[in-house]
């Protein structure tokens, strides 16, 4: 009440998070200078933040979709600048849910004049939720299985996936239940540091994944058409060894994958895949922060002595789509996913890829905030991922349509 301005957030006010939509703000006099801030409170309590300058139209009105920044976070016309460039106060900080079931609500605010910011002239409450209505989120604890099935409503049948992230481990959710949103029976898999499952295991077992492609199998609302798994990083790596060695899996998903084993041995039916060579004294801490640049201890992976730790990905019958950031400094994941391609294309496979200019390691679902340094849990140090702000946003977005597309062609 009794404020000047009107800020509006549409289609709605609450959407899943993966949406884009239209902020606009009503009420200011016309060519008035204005700050836009939007605000969001981690579970943790951590605070992110972005702003940007704008100036209203003739009519007083202002829409994000077609006015440019002037200044602030990011510059010109990004109708969802202000939740991409959203930033922690406390340096690296990576945005990240781990309770589905709740949404992140995102305060809009907007303040008179481009300096400080101490007239508010109106407000708003944003909520982006990762759970569509309807989807019903199970969790899973069934022979070795840590897992969390989200299922979409009715009764499908619809695709099966398996949703992998990275070597820091955890069971994270929030991919896996956008896409049950969107639509798939998804499966979110812990394979590293979780409940009995060690921080770094001495062996990965094909044998767990086959587990959980079985389980999948059996729901009675996934269609018997085969399952897809997509991954990122380490996660990316597997999702290609399980498409290679599991004949359950009929289209995969690689985003900032390799196409070598890495870090754990992964033993299959008669088989080990030894690890790909590297060597800690090559990475690169830079002495006033701690940070850590990983992309140089790998062994050269043109070096033959270091083919015995390939996934020979050329043998499988799956679908492959391979996506990766030119500038993620964590590894070289474009070298990788080039690798893997190359192969496939020589024995008459194929396969998709994508890779984006100025994009990290960390691709996420859209309007997830590009995270260029966080800790990494498994190793407890600050980890350089690489990525432009507004690069790495637009490969977001084109990635996550991408992935729903293949699994919908291929499933």
């Amino acid at each position: 009440a009794g404020m000047a301005a009107r800020v509006s957030v549409l289609p709605a006010r609450r959407c899943l998070f993966d949406e884009p939509v239209h902020i606009r703000v009503a009420g200011l006099r016309p060519q008035q200078a204005v700050t836009l801030r939007a605000s969001l409170l981690d579970e943790s309590g951590e605070l992110f933040q972005s702003h940007a300058l704008y100036r209203a139209g003739s009519s007083g009105e202002l829409d994000l979709s077609r006015s440019p920044a002037l200044g602030g976070s990011y510059l010109g016309v990004e109708p969802m600048g202000l939740l991409w460039a959203l930033q922690s106060k406390t340096p690296y900080k990576r945005l990240a849910k781990r309770n589905v079931l709740t949404p992140f609500c995102v305060d809009l605010e907007v303040y008179e004049g481009h300096g400080d910011m101490n007239r508010l002239l109106g407000k708003c409450t944003h909520e982006r939720w990762f759970l569509g209505e309807g989807v019903k989120r199970i969790s899973v604890r069934e022979g070795r299985l840590r897992a969390t099935l989200f299922l979409p409503p009715g009764p499908g049948p619809f695709p099966g996936l398996i949703d992998l992230y990275g070597s820091g481990g955890g069971l994270v959710e929030y991919r896996a239940s956008l896409l049950a949103s969107r639509g798939f029976v998804t499966l979110a898999l812990a394979y590293m540091s979780f409940e009995d499952i060690p921080a770094i295991p001495e062996i990965l077992e094909l044998s767990y994944f086959e587990e959980a492609v079985n389980f999948l199998q059996k729901q009675q609302q996934v269609k018997d058409t085969g399952i897809g798994v997509l991954g990122l990083s380490k996660g990316g790596e597997l999702a290609v060894s399980m498409a290679t060695f599991l004949p359950g899996i009929k289209a995969a998903v690689s985003i900032s994958g390799s196409s070598f084993n890495s870090f754990v041995p992964l033993r299959g039916d008669g088989f080990t895949i030894p690890v790909h060579p590297y060597d800690l004294r090559r990475m690169k801490i830079s002495d006033e922060s701690g940070l850590v640049d990983f992309s140089d201890v790998f062994d050269d992976h043109t070096d033959p002595a270091t083919w015995d730790c390939r996934i020979p990905v050329e043998r499988s019958v799956a679908k492959f789509l391979f996506l990766s950031g030119l500038d993620d400094m964590n590894w070289k994941s474009d070298l990788y996913c080039r690798d893997a391609v190359q192969r496939l294309q020589q024995h008459g496979r194929e396969a998709e890829f994508y890779s984006y200019s100025g994009a990290g390691h960390l691709l996420e679902p859209p309007y997830l905030p590009l995270c260029k340094v966080s800790i990494h849990r498994a190793l407890g140090m600050l980890v350089y991922w690489g990525g432009q702000w507004r690069d790495h946003a637009k490969a977001q977005e084109d990635a996550w349509r991408r992935i729903q597309a293949f699994f919908w062609q291929h499933l």
